[in-house]
């Protein structure tokens, strides 16, 4: 081989060896969908990584169940992604990465997502950005007008209470044979969207929980109630045990429930799946004895800490959360924004049916309605603990296998236990 051959097959080999390929980083995120979110976050990585060849971004879907049981052991092995969509932010708040050295605009992120981002933070920790929100969500409940109409029971009004609610959903479910007159999701964020309105606070003075105060209290008794006088079904809540999750989507989708707590994350979704198929409405939080609040809530993506790509992830969110990203993404998946920014701009959401939109703006609506100690509860650090027991022993309950009074007591000393061995040095 000649010089110039060598040499021209030399500089060829070094730009092989220095090109973005051979030097790409490979991010991974873990990613649930209720909608078509997925969908849309997957295009705007693509968008991102077309931008930043050197950076590529897999996102790994999972069941939303995988999220709240298996993504903790993962990273508490240290063997998680580098960022995550989650819902539990005090409880991962320990293993999230803090992103202000190396971000680009970190007051903008303090700006827009400051209230949030104290939910995200262990502790004592007044200045970590751990991470943005994908939505802000707010319970409620979700109607199926058509099945009102045809039962000819009139639709409660906006100061409804509980007990209003109950007796119209059952009266509608006797007259069309509705199997499940009001259903909740088995989840103890949604129970507290009950309990907050009949008067739960769930934090004592000094942050540490105390769940079964009187409102805790009479929220229980309703829900044990309601099943042993058929407002809710056991179907629902029996078919699972312990702190497992049950939606009842389905059921919902199938025209089987009249009356049903969930909340604004279930919009896009609806409006896919039910179609034409019948009229369907979101309507205010029912009142009880304390307000009319429900749960505020939400899911975000936060950075890991043991990431080996610190400067790399924050790019990423970086680019995810700027205002017109961020913008399009909750235009495109109908959630309410976590955003102050784009919140007060407002979003123009985009293929929305007309009943979808709607019901976007009766939860946007019910922000305001929110109780300070909904806020409380959602940010603190122990809520995960509190709303899994909750549910696992007011199951049980449900079940026939304690009383309410049983389940008060190991609810306490659940909660009690778990927060000792949390805190254990």
């Amino acid at each position: 081989m000649n010089r110039r051959h060598w040499l021209a097959g030399a500089l060829v080999a070094v730009a092989l060896a220095s090109s973005p390929v051979q030097a790409q980083t490979t991010l991974r995120m873990t990613w649930y969908s209720d909608g078509n979110e997925g969908e849309v976050m997957r295009d705007l990585l693509n968008r991102f990584e077309a931008g930043n060849p050197g950076i590529k971004v897999v996102l790994d879907t999972v069941p939303f169940k995988a999220i709240n049981e298996n993504l903790p052991v993962q990273l508490a092995a240290g063997q998680g992604p580098d960022m995550a969509r989650i819902v539990d932010f005090g409880g991962l708040a320990k293993f999230a990465l803090d992103l202000r050295p190396h971000l680009a605009n970190a007051p903008n992120w303090e700006q827009n997502f400051g209230p949030f981002l104290e939910w995200m933070r262990e502790p004592g920790n007044t200045t970590a950005i751990p991470g943005y929100m994908t939505q802000l969500t707010v319970t409620g409940p979700l109607v199926n007008k058509t099945l009102f109409e045809q039962a000819g029971v009139a639709i409660p009004g906006p100061k409804a209470t509980w007990d209003d609610w109950a007796k119209a959903a059952k009266a509608v479910a006797d007259k069309v044979k509705a199997p499940y007159p009001v259903a909740f999701d088995r989840s103890g964020h949604r129970f507290f969207g009950l309990a907050v309105s009949q008067g739960a606070k769930m934090i004592g003075a000094d942050g540490l929980p105390t769940p079964s105060d009187e409102g805790f209290r009479r929220a229980a008794q309703l829900i044990v109630d309601w099943h042993k006088s058929g407002v809710m079904s056991k179907e629902l809540w029996g078919s699972v045990s312990g702190t497992a999750y049950r939606g009842a989507n389905e059921e919902f989708k199938n025209a089987q429930v009249p009356f049903y707590l969930s909340g604004s994350w279930q919009i896009a979704q609806f409006d896919k799946t039910v179609g034409n198929a019948f009229d369907w409405i979101a309507a205010p939080t029912p009142c009880g004895p304390a307000n009319c609040s429900g749960m505020p809530g939400g899911a975000g993506v936060i950075g890991i800490k043991a990431t080996k790509h610190p400067a790399e992830v924050a790019k990423v969110m970086d680019f995810l959360a700027s205002e017109p990203i961020l913008s399009e993404f909750y235009a495109r998946t109908l959630f309410v924004p976590g955003h102050i920014g784009i919140a007060k701009k407002g979003v123009a959401y985009r293929g929305a049916s007309a009943q979808a939109a709607a019901a976007l703006k009766v939860f946007g609506d019910a922000v305001g309605a929110l109780d300070p100690a909904a806020y409380r509860i959602q940010g603190n650090a122990y809520s995960r603990i509190v709303f899994n027991a909750a549910i696992s022993r007011i199951g049980q309950a449900v079940a026939g296998e304690i009383t309410i009074d049983d389940a008060i007591k190991r609810i306490d000393a659940d909660v009690a236990q778990q927060v000792a061995e949390r805190n254990k040095k």
